[in-house]
Order: structure tokens, then sequence, then C-alpha cells
């Protein structure tokens, strides 16, 4: 399976940002974590703090890919763009969260984009990353 790992902005920042939240580990060891837990799919990975690239990279990952997990930070929260270039496709996509969004402020407990998703997976740190490429499999063993 190939699968694109797509996270929003901020996440170039974790292990310095509120590790009391996101934790301690960076981007790039969260990205090692995943590559070696599925070392049986072909997985790449993107980051942007700019929404428009993350859009085009939805959109682009249609003709590439079998699934997408995108951790979209705070454009979760307030994104249209992002959940329509979400049902623009044809692949499947699960979300991510580092945190319990429903454990924090008012205005985080709502995902805009995770209404596009086939599901949301939240508050298990570095984990929901691996959940999340582990429910792309179920979805493909559904079938």
């Amino acid at each position: 399976m190939k699968i694109l790992i797509i996270n929003g902005p901020n996440l170039s920042m974790l292990g310095i940002r509120e590790p009391n939240i996101y934790g301690k580990m960076t981007l790039d060891e969260i990205n090692n974590v995943i590559k070696n837990n599925f070392k049986n799919h072909d997985i790449d990975f993107f980051q942007s703090n700019e929404e428009g690239k993350i859009i085009n990279k939805i959109l682009e990952a249609n003709s590439f890919y079998d699934g997408i997990v995108i951790n979209p930070a705070a454009y979760s929260h307030y994104s249209i763009g992002i959940l329509d270039a979400i049902k623009s496709i044809d692949i499947p996509v699960v979300e991510v969260h580092l945190s319990n969004i429903y454990k924090r402020e008012e205005y985080r407990k709502k995902s805009i984009t995770g209404e596009g998703a086939v599901g949301v997976i939240s508050g298990f740190g570095y984990n929901s990353y691996i959940l999340g490429v582990e429910a792309l499999e179920l979805f493909y063993d559904k079938r």
C-alpha cells in the first residue's frame, strides 16, 4: 500500500512546542517510528504551514496513493478548503491528532476536516499515526 502522511502547521516544531500537550518526539522521530512499524508499505511524508500547499498535496495524492493519514493541526478546526479537497478525492483519508481535541479549548473540539475523513483518531500521541495507518489497512481489508 502506498500511503501519504500529511502534517499541517507548526508540527515541524514538535518536541519543542508545548511538549506537555504534543509530546517530546520531533516530527522526524515520529516519521521514523511510522516507517519502522510499516516496512511493508511505501510511505511518504509531507509537512507544510501553508493551507494551499496542503490542499494541492491532497489533490495530487489521488493519482499516486492508496490513502492519506493527515494531521491538519489548527486547520482541522476551520479549513473548509482542506475539507473540500478531502471530499474531492477517491482515496480514503484518516485524520489524526496527537492530543485529545475533545479535552482542549472549546474552539478545538470541532474538526471541520474530519467531516470528510473515513475516521478521526485523537489523543494517543504519536500512536495516533500508527492507528491511522492501521485504520487505512482495515479500510482496504473490508472491501
